[in-house]
């Protein structure tokens, strides 16, 4: 079997072999009828000698700064530029340079998001091949570390080292200008950028750039309008896992966030934050065509609208516009029929919440609205104006038959039986 394998071998490597190649090719077929080397020993034409080498270990090249040894004459050569700081191949999108084309090769699937390498166990990509088969050991166990808090395995020693850091709170990575400290140095590294104001990653759809690859990730969302984190409560999904994790809080009424001024609690520290502003008194945002001025800018920007005239919120039903969005939601309630506000003593729905609280009036007698000219009250404020006619005389519906006037529409109506021949209902 050897002597064919032989024979065969030397059709694609003897024509390459010199000075004592058929003793080494002879060396090299023997070694893989005994399943000591690889399939390449016979069919690898470029260079048999060096591909050698990865069997003996031999390497006889050796870097003159480090003493670094390789196998072949190209790899120390290579190699010097590490010393040399030489960085020839250079990024166009973000300007970042590397030693070798590679290393250039693999940064580019950050700005174009590749992901060629995939868990065939659960689908997870990765952008380097390593990276893969790094997680490839969670899966099968090889080299795997299991955390001893929360049971989570990791792939090498120094990943469930450095995974330890969650559950001890170490930051041992400090940044230099500010004082913040950082459990990994890959956050150190991508905060350093708040202060040099570097921005890499630039989106290809509008070029807004971003500082870190998963906010420029999480912002393409807005372009192909992915929502991948949905509540399991109401199935309202989410671009951002903390707008999840904050919306939640919705079912679970949580509001660990109190102010100490009111003890009014928040959801968010965002809004506690600006709801401390209240009790400050302060108005910082000025409108400059009425002075008016306002706590929040976000105020101040809605009643822009007021002066420009600005309606962006357009119903899809019946393309009537809006000011504010909450208006809009409102009126989207028109035709869908929506009754969300339920009366509790008498089960009667209403698509208004102010609707609710007039009709609450009717249980419980209220009577908000008094005439100032004889102290009668009434529930609500449009039977006050009907009522105040009475004392200004003022008559404003009229008969288009008879040209006679009436204090109120009802009476009017009343009125248009006689025209009409009917017989009037009595009152």
């Amino acid at each position: 079997m050897s002597n064919v394998l032989l024979d065969h071998a030397e059709v694609h490597v003897k024509p390459f072999m010199k000075n004592n190649g058929d003793e080494r090719l002879t060396q090299s077929v023997e070694a893989k009828s005994q399943g000591k080397v690889c399939c390449s020993c016979l069919t690898k034409t470029d260079h048999p000698e060096r591909h050698m080498r990865l069997h003996t270990d031999e390497q006889p090249y050796q870097c003159k700064d480090c003493r670094k040894w390789f196998a072949g004459k190209g790899n120390p050569e290579k190699h010097t530029r590490v010393h040399a700081r030489e960085q020839p191949y250079q990024c166009e999108e973000c300007g970042k340079s590397f030693a070798w084309k590679g290393m250039l090769k693999t940064h580019m699937r950050v700005h174009t998001g590749e992901q060629p390498y995939q868990c065939k166990a659960c689908g997870k990509r990765f952008s380097q091949k390593s990276n893969l088969k790094r997680h490839m050991s969670i899966h099968t166990g090889e080299h795997s570390y299991q955390c001893e808090e929360c049971g989570k395995r990791v792939a090498g020693k120094d990943k469930l080292k450095e995974h330890t850091k969650v559950h001890t709170g170490e930051q041992p990575y400090q940044c230099k200008e500010c004082g913040n400290c950082f459990t990994w140095k890959n956050n150190l590294k991508a905060h350093m950028r708040v202060h040099t104001g570097e921005q890499p990653y630039q989106c290809k759809e509008c070029d807004k750039c971003f500082n870190r690859t998963s906010n420029l990730k999480t912002h393409m969302r807005l372009h192909t309008g992915e929502q991948p984190y949905q509540c399991k409560e109401c199935d309202k999904c989410f671009k951002r896992t903390s707008n999840l994790k904050t919306h939640m809080k919705v079912h679970t009424g949580e509001h660990p966030y109190q102010c100490k001024e009111c003890n009014k609690c928040f959801t968010q520290m965002s809004s506690l934050k600006a709801h401390m502003i209240v009790h400050t008194g302060k108005q910082p945002y000025q409108c400059k065509t009425c002075n008016k001025c306002f706590t929040w800018k976000s105020s101040l920007k809605k009643h822009r609208r007021v002066h420009t005239g600005e309606q962006p919120y357009q119903c899809k039903e019946c393309d009537k516009c809006f000011t504010w969005k909450s208006n809009l939601k409102t009126h989207m309630r028109l035709h869908t029929g929506e009754q969300s506000y339920q009366c509790r003593e008498c089960d009667k729905c209403f698509t208004w919440k102010s609707n609710l609280k007039t009709h609450m009036r009717v249980h419980t007698g209220e009577q908000p609205y008094q005439c100032k000219e004889c102290d009668k009250c009434f529930t609500w404020k449009s039977s006050l104006k009907t009522h105040k006619r009475m004392h200004n005389g003022e008559q404003p519906y009229q008969c288009k038959e008879c040209d006679k006037c009436f204090t109120s529409r009802s009476n009017l109506k009343r009125h248009m039986i006689v025209h009409s021949g009917k017989q009037p209902i009595p009152v």
